[in-house]
């Protein structure tokens, strides 16, 4: 058993779950490619912190995460032009070319069954 101070223990995971990290990921790429700079990004993931605490969200990690996601879906919509509809469309069509690709094989967009 570690002393709660020993150096070789095994350190506590800082996510709780690996869409957590990735949102944080995404976002200073976004920041350090210059799509968007750091203070419009606190200043976005704020309003939706405030927004969350207005519709009575509890104050934990998911609530955190799930602002920084919506803050960063929203500052890239302005951005790029791009709509959620169209991200949610783009999400289908990479769901559907990874289930209609073979087991092993790459997954490719073109793999995606088109709608009718």
């Amino acid at each position: 058993m570690f002393a709660p101070d020993d150096p070789l223990a095994p350190r506590e995971p800082v996510f709780a779950e690996a869409w957590h990290a990735q949102v944080l990921a995404i976002a200073e790429s976004m920041v350090n490619a210059g799509h968007f700079g750091v203070f419009e990004w606190a200043e976005a993931l704020g309003v939706e912190l405030k927004r969350a605490e207005r519709k009575g969200r509890p104050d934990t990690a998911d609530t955190y995460y799930a602002a920084a996601l919506t803050a960063l879906e929203r500052l890239s919509e302005r951005r790029t032009g791009l709509t959620l509809e169209m991200l949610e469309a783009r999400k289908a069509a990479w769901e559907s070319a990874y289930r209609n690709t073979p087991h092993g094989e790459p997954v490719a967009l073109s793999a995606a069954k088109k709608p009718e």
